[in-house]
């Protein structure tokens, strides 16, 4: 290389790095403001310290593991409608007749478990829309969730309408030992005076857990028809469980867990105890849309084309001729790649079905529901920061 040429290079070198400083400096704004607009929309997706309440008080003085059913349940509404249907036409099924009952239907363990207790599948059912802000909720913001039952639960222990009583144990529970040092709330326990024997509480949320502080995001009141309550918190006709009933809540982690060996027991399964931290399968959303953009890019992309077939075959038996969309042959599935339905609504369904899936599955609610819905489908945005695990004082008095 001659002398001319080195020289050459080297400047061609010495010129580069100005440039691509310049070209990093350029860069690294972009992406700070993509990485802040990210933690603005997670923040903006958060539903406020008094909807959570809203949505857990009609359930928050339930026993831990009926609760915990619930709270998964919900994130499948539609297989909840159709348990609850099942139900209502299947009274006299208990026991191993039931278990055996649900092993030949497709939906999710959560929502077969409920089946043993039909009221809570009722109010379920009959407040969709409810069940599917609840569900939401829990799977983007779980930790908060839990929290609030918690809160609520102190509050109602502090009006004096949650204590030990024949058809329910109230304790708190033991501080794990890598927190045994810290001077921590123990979490309320709600358990089941007898394991196998439910008996659901009936209360009017408003005033169980005395006096509500946010007249914006009021909770409804559900009684079975034909209760007559005998107190604030009353409960209904105790319903054998058996083994149906196999949630339970880890309070401490905010995290919801299953009984193994009742899991096993009832769905006639074999899990192992390591695959005892439930998690969500989309699978069983059945093309219900999630709430935001976030939850659809977690949880909307796994099984989207078993979920948005499984809708189709749903809509087929139950309104034939309504669902249009193109026909496709085995080839064109295995050669076109599947596309995303909640950012693409007018390809396959047409303006009937997505008006039905976007307002709630209203048209799945149980016959002869046409009674006005007290939840509201919006979430409006509150500047008061969730309060996260056990801590912060509020209303007043210490808070889980």
């Amino acid at each position: 290389m001659t002398q001319s040429t080195t020289k050459a290079a080297r400047w061609l070198a010495a010129s580069a790095i100005p440039l691509l400083l310049i070209w990093s400096v350029a860069l690294t704004p972009a992406r700070g403001q993509e990485a802040a607009a990210q933690t603005q929309s997670s923040t903006q997706d958060k539903l406020p310290e008094g909807q959570v309440e809203q949505l857990v008080a009609p359930i928050a003085l339930y026993p831990d593991s009926l609760l915990t059913q619930v709270l998964m349940a919900s994130t499948y509404p539609l297989e909840v409608v159709e348990a609850a249907r099942w139900s209502h036409d299947n009274p006299t099924l208990t026991g191993n007749a039931l278990s055996q009952a649900m092993q030949v239907q497709s939906w999710d363990p959560s929502v077969k478990s409920l089946t043993a207790v039909p009221q809570t599948l009722q109010m379920m059912s009959e407040k969709l829309d409810w069940t599917q802000q609840l569900g939401d909720a829990f799977l983007t913001q779980q930790p908060d969730v839990l929290a609030a039952v918690q809160r609520l639960r102190a509050e109602a222990q502090v009006a004096g309408n949650l204590q030990s009583s024949p058809q329910q144990t109230v304790t708190t529970a033991p501080v794990p030992s890598e927190l045994a040092y810290a001077d921590v709330p123990r979490p309320i326990v709600i358990e089941p005076a007898n394991p196998d024997v439910y008996y659901v509480p009936v209360y009017d949320p408003a005033v169980a857990h005395g006096a509500w502080d946010y007249p914006a995001y009021p909770p409804f009141y559900w009684s079975p028809p034909g209760f007559v309550a005998s107190n604030v918190v009353s409960f209904a006709a105790g319903v054998a469980v058996g083994a149906a009933i196999w949630g339970e809540c880890d309070w401490w982690h905010h995290n919801v867990v299953i009984n193994v060996n009742r899991y096993n027991i009832f769905n006639h399964a074999s899990i192992s105890v390591a695959n005892h931290t439930w998690v969500h399968d989309p699978a069983h959303r059945q093309g219900v849309p999630y709430r935001n953009a976030n939850m659809t890019s977690r949880f909307g992309g796994v099984n989207e084309t078993v979920a948005r077939d499984a809708l189709k075959d749903r809509i087929d038996v139950q309104h034939p001729g309504e669902f249009h969309g193109p026909e496709q042959t085995r080839g064109d599935a295995d050669t076109k790649p599947a596309r995303d339905v909640p950012h693409e609504p007018d390809r396959e369904f047409n303006p009937v079905e997505r008006e039905r899936v976007s307002q709630g599955l209203r048209e799945f609610a149980p016959r002869g529901d046409a009674g006005p819905r007290e939840m509201r489908s919006d979430f409006r945005p509150d500047s008061r920061a969730l309060e996260g695990g056990f801590h912060g004082p509020v209303r007043g008095r210490d808070r889980f």
